[in-house]
């Protein structure tokens, strides 16, 4: 049913306000999801994003009346991206948290006929619940079975449907008898807007630290290049600067009469190590000390005991003799 002028006009502001309010946009697929879903999805993101759905050439219409108001706006890049059964979820939040609630909201949903499987199918082995009367019925689709218990049980797993292949008659039959719903649908999201660039959803598993941990990865790479040639390059300098520190340290080492303040405390280490080895723990001073004086102190009463007790054994002799 076409929408009435006064509708239209309702519609044309409500968009043109989410244009001039937000700069991030998702372009969702809609495909199989029902009204209650979407009104889910909507409960889920009140207060962090709007979701508007409607006719593409509506909407084209909309936009470039908006373009021609705003010349140069960047939501020009955005009219590519609509076709097809879409909608579109304006945000301005974190765009991460936003494609997590689009996509977490999915329900469970039977394989009707001819629907495109968005997954394999695959039935487990074991009991089906059905009477030996539909023995043929399995027969059919070449389903392993037998009779355990007056029911019909499946003997082996079966691969009944391969992603991207049309639902059958008897497919579709067999798993509504089996109570399974293979399928789940929701909110798919084609690309993603923000500020005039289009990307695919996948850009957003890119984190900070990912980006961090490449940077770092061609960083090291780069040094080691420049090392290799002898080509000095900002990343390659830290480096040679800490070799170049080494070879003086190690230089200065071997002579006695010269010595620099930076190579002062890799010599008076290699003179006095015990001397560093307590500066490292001085807290931990006072228990070696402590531990050492323990033995000390019970070494006399140990002597004391043997010069009285004449040397004798634990079990009373005086010479240790046999037992």
């Amino acid at each position: 049913m076409p929408l009435s002028k006064e509708k239209k006009e309702i519609y044309f502001d409500k968009l043109k306000r989410l244009l001039t309010t937000y700069t991030k946009c998702f372009v969702v697929e809609v495909d199989n999801v029902g009204s209650q879903q979407l009104h889910q999805t909507r409960i889920m993101m009140r207060g962090t994003a709007e979701v508007l759905m409607g006719k593409n050439t509506l909407i084209r219409r909309i936009i470039s009346e908006f373009i021609e108001e705003n010349p140069g706006h960047p939501i020009e890049a955005l009219v590519e991206s609509i076709s097809g059964n879409v909608g579109f979820v304006f945000t301005n939040a974190n765009l991460q948290e936003i494609r997590d609630i689009i996509l977490s909201n999915r329900v469970p949903a039977p394989a009707r006929v001819g629907a495109i499987a968005p997954v394999d199918v695959i039935i487990p082995q074991g009991p089906t619940g059905c009477d030996p009367g539909q023995t043929s019925f399995f027969q059919v689709l070449q389903i392993p079975t037998k009779i355990v218990k007056g029911q019909i049980e499946i003997t082996n797993p079966v691969h009944l449907i391969k992603v991207g292949e049309k639902v059958g008659q008897s497919e579709s039959a067999l798993l509504s008898k089996l109570n399974i719903k293979p399928f789940s649908y929701g909110l798919g999201i084609r690309c993603v807007y923000d500020n005039g660039s289009i990307f695919s959803v996948d850009v957003l598993n890119i984190t900070p630290e990912v980006i961090i941990g490449k940077f770092s990865f061609a960083l090291s790479r780069v040094a080691a290049i420049s090392l290799q040639i002898g080509y000095p390059t900002q990343a390659s300098v830290p480096h040679s600067i800490g070799n170049a520190f080494k070879v003086l340290v190690a230089a200065t080492l071997g002579m006695d009469t010269y010595t620099f303040d930076e190579a002062k405390k890799f010599k008076d280490f290699l003179e006095n190590p015990a001397a560093f080895a307590v500066a490292a723990a001085p807290g931990g001073a006072a228990a070696p000390a402590a531990a050492a004086a323990a033995p000390a102190a019970a070494a006399p009463v140990e002597e004391e005991v043997d010069a009285l007790e004449g040397g004798m054994d634990m079990f009373g002799g005086g010479d240790g003799g046999d037992y």
